[in-house]
């Protein structure tokens, strides 16, 4: 059950970064980061190499801020 909810979790961040990036809203790609973080945080206990998974956390949330700011200078 947990490998399914962590798999879950996984695709759903994959589909709401692209359709993100397509909409080019920062509130999908908030939601996206929101969805990365557990799997994230399973990865950033790892003793090797799959530690650096855990940076994958940032892209989201940095365009997710990028995003937003751009919105408002636009405005």
């Amino acid at each position: 059950m947990a490998g399914m909810i962590f798999w879950l979790l996984i695709v759903a961040s994959g589909f709401l970064f692209f359709w993100g990036l397509i909409n080019k809203s920062w509130k999908l790609l908030l939601m996206c980061g929101m969805a990365v973080t557990l799997p994230s945080l399973y990865f950033l206990g790892a003793n090797n190499a799959f530690r650096l998974l855990a940076l994958v956390l940032l892209l989201p949330f940095g365009l997710s801020y990028f995003f937003a700011k751009h919105r408002k200078e636009s405005r």
